[in-house]
């Protein structure tokens, strides 16, 4: 899957990090907890869904490419090693 928000997305404060792989996976980490949550998600316009493997479910919107609004944080997309 080519998508235009496969990549690693971070909340305000570091925290939280959704890391959106091409395969429609994604891979969450909260703190030093890598792999927190993981499942799959699916872009509809500007609106992602996420299904955790656990059975969850949330959602969130990207208001542009850098940035998503998803569970009353905001994430800003990071780019290369840094």
């Amino acid at each position: 899957m080519t998508h235009a928000y496969v990549g690693l997305w971070v909340s305000e404060d570091g925290h939280v990090r959704h890391e959106l792989l091409p395969n429609g996976r994604y891979d969450e980490a909260r703190g030093a907890r890598r792999s927190a949550y993981q499942g799959r998600w699916a872009v509809t316009g500007t609106h992602i869904d996420y299904w955790d493997d656990t059975g969850f479910t949330a959602d969130g919107t990207f208001v542009d490419e850098n940035t998503l609004h998803h569970g009353g944080m905001v994430f800003r997309r990071r780019r290369g090693t840094g």
